[in-house]
């Protein structure tokens, strides 16, 4: 870091204008990009999906509440886990108070595991977090949306992953699904995405991308070695 060029603030500022211009760019890519997700074709949801809630059972439709629209967050916590994810949980640490404003247009949010509704709220308790979360335990939706994998499927070496095949982790895997309501209650299914394409979602994460070291996991044995649960990080 000490190393690092060090001009007149006239050269900085030449050379900043010069990355803007290329931020810019970026931008207008992205909203492009955008426009291209949200044109998408859709696919009609079937079955009769039912999630545990701090309100009881609840139906996927249900889920959406009187809004046309829920963004899902697919939280790798399985029925036996005995702490959430840590990947999920530095996700989850960029939940809490969205919701509101999500709502304000028309978009309703929840967290969806596998893990047992008690299990995920004692975490939610312990880790402060608020944002709606569900259990999907007994339901096929994480297998259907491509998340969480049967032993049999681990056995033969890969599954279907971010729309290819690839050798899993283990049982779970991260991801987002996005949901259309209609007026006459029909769901579709507008939009996942797994990956790396869940960085949208880490706003921690890209605050990082501002400050001079980055994300600062080139060294390390494996990215985000180095993420511990909210209340784990030495202090």
């Amino acid at each position: 870091m000490t190393d690092h060029q060090v001009v007149s603030q006239e050269d900085w500022i030449a050379a900043r204008k010069a990355l803007l211009a290329k931020e810019k760019d970026f931008t207008r890519a992205r909203d492009a990009l955008s426009r291209e997700r949200r044109a998408l074709p859709w696919v009609k949801v079937e079955k009769d999906y039912r999630f545990q809630t701090a309100d009881g059972e609840k139906s996927l439709a249900a889920l959406f509440g009187d809004r046309s629209q829920l963004l899902v967050y697919h939280f790798m916590y399985g029925p036996e886990w005995e702490a959430p994810c840590k990947s999920c949980s530095f996700w989850a640490d960029n939940f809490n108070g969205i919701a509101p404003h999500l709502a304000a247009r028309d978009v309703s949010f929840m967290a969806i595991s596998r893990a047992p509704l008690k299990t995920l709220q004692a975490t939610a308790k312990r880790l402060g977090w608020s944002f709606p979360w569900a259990s999907s335990q007994g339901s096929e939706f994480n297998f259907d949306f491509g998340v969480s994998f049967t032993p049999e499927q681990i056995a033969g070496g890969e599954v279907d992953y971010n729309f290819g095949r690839q050798r899993p982790f283990g049982d779970e895997m991260p991801g987002i699904s996005v949901f259309h309501k209609d007026a006459d209650g029909a769901i579709y299914r507008t939009y996942s995405c797994y990956a790396r394409g869940l960085d949208m979602l880490n706003g921690a994460y890209h605050y990082l991308d501002l400050v001079p070291k980055g994300r600062d996991e080139d060294e390390l044995a494996f990215t985000m070695s180095w993420l511990r649960l909210n209340d784990e990080y030495d202090a």
